[in-house]
């Protein structure tokens, strides 16, 4: 017997064509104001750090690439029960990283790469064990090339540093209102 399901084939063209058309006007259906604006930073900050608008824009569109296709499998009750219990563990972990992003930003002297970048890279773990079975080997790469750059010691060090001081503190405000509003 043939196996075929059209929610199946809907879910994967749903993903598809999100995929190419991630941008601005895609990101604002799943991603907030508040969340958009943070994003802003981050490539502002990708783009100063790396000195590569392409590769800014790279990343960052990787990363609402992926956010859209874990929105879309959460919304579409894509996730089993143990898959909902990694998105709440992943959850937790980008919570604690933006608490601890926060703290560092907000207490001088604090600040320790290795820390920040080891809850990353804990986010970036759980995150594929997540999407494991749902997204394609090239979605699972596009998650590390988000995680990797974002948990470079030297982009967090630059980051944290005197330079970036304005772009840490819009990105510090945009977590705390994510973060009061229980949307992080």
């Amino acid at each position: 017997m043939e196996s075929f399901s059209s929610k199946s084939l809907a879910l994967q063209a749903e993903k598809k064509l999100l995929s190419k058309m991630a941008g601005r006007s895609v990101a604002h259906l799943f991603i907030d104001e508040t969340s958009s604006e943070v994003l802003d930073e981050l490539y502002r900050v990708s783009k100063e750090y790396t000195h590569s608008r392409p590769q800014a824009q790279h990343v960052i569109k990787d990363l609402i690439k992926v956010a859209v296709k874990v929105a879309v499998l959460h919304r579409n009750g894509s996730f089993g029960p143990s898959e909902l219990a990694l998105a709440t563990r992943f959850r937790q972990k980008l919570r604690q990283g933006a608490m601890t992003a926060l703290s560092f930003g907000e207490v001088d002297f604090t600040f320790e790469a290795a820390v920040l970048a080891g809850l990353l890279t804990e986010c970036r773990d759980v995150l594929l064990e997540l999407v494991e079975h749902h997204l394609t080997p090239k979605s699972h790469g596009r998650i590390r090339h988000v995680f990797d750059h974002f948990s470079d010691p030297g982009l967090l060090t630059a980051l944290y540093g005197p330079d970036f001081t304005q772009h840490l503190g819009k990105i510090c405000d945009g977590l705390r209102k994510l973060l009061d509003e229980g949307k992080l």
